[in-house]
């Protein structure tokens, strides 16, 4: 290794924002729930049955995710009351990431390739 090789070394540093991201929308669920609700306004019970979730976790993610200000939550005081979710401005935001992460994992991820890693 070169002198200048090692100075590269201990310079690189790793994206602090880009960690969080990753830390953030790659923690169990969150990801696949902002990918659901990029398609419009979802209860719990259309949450719960498309991704297969359970309550607890979905309440969870759910909360997590309207404390970071990327989904709204709305209570329809009906009768019966209902409540939605919905993306906020900063969770549209993240969706063309979304959608382009999506379409690299179809090209380049597919999954005879990650039956192959397993």
């Amino acid at each position: 290794m070169t002198p200048r090789d090692v100075a590269e070394a201990e310079t690189r540093t790793c994206d602090a924002s880009l960690s969080r991201a990753f830390e953030f929308l790659g923690k169990r669920w969150n990801g696949l729930i902002l990918g659901m609700l990029g398609q419009g306004a979802s209860t719990f019970s259309e949450l719960k049955r498309v991704l297969g979730v359970g309550d607890s976790t979905l309440s969870d993610r759910l909360s997590e995710l309207t404390r970071a200000g990327l989904v709204k939550r709305t209570v329809d005081e009906g009768p019966p009351i209902a409540v939605s979710y919905e993306l906020t401005q900063a969770g549209l935001a993240v969706m063309p990431a979304m959608q382009a992460l999506a379409q690299w994992a179809s090209d380049n991820l597919t999954e005879e390739k990650c039956r192959e890693v397993r």
